[in-house]
């Protein structure tokens, strides 16, 4: 798998997420880069599957947690941050 691939793959995460966002210790946002809880969540988006997370510092809704399987870091997230807003 490329690794604009595995990047598409990621992305799936971050969309119709909430009921396992929720149970997840740490999740992070490609956009700003935070690393936080989801316990600081107060802003979703109703989805006809179920809730996408909307990041409570920049407000965008490009969260992503640990359930998704991929590393939730820093050089992770600058790499997610790179696809999808540059």
């Amino acid at each position: 798998m490329t690794a604009k691939n595995s990047l598409s793959k990621a992305h799936k995460y971050s969309i119709n997420h909430k009921s396992t966002l929720i149970n997840d210790s740490f999740c992070g946002c490609f956009h700003c880069l935070k690393i936080f809880n989801p316990n600081e969540i107060t802003r979703w988006v109703k989805d006809s599957l179920d809730g996408t997370a909307m990041c409570p510092y920049c407000g965008i809704d490009s969260v992503i947690g640990e359930s998704s399987g991929f590393p939730i870091t820093k050089d992770f997230l600058l790499k997610m941050r790179k696809r999808w807003f540059k």
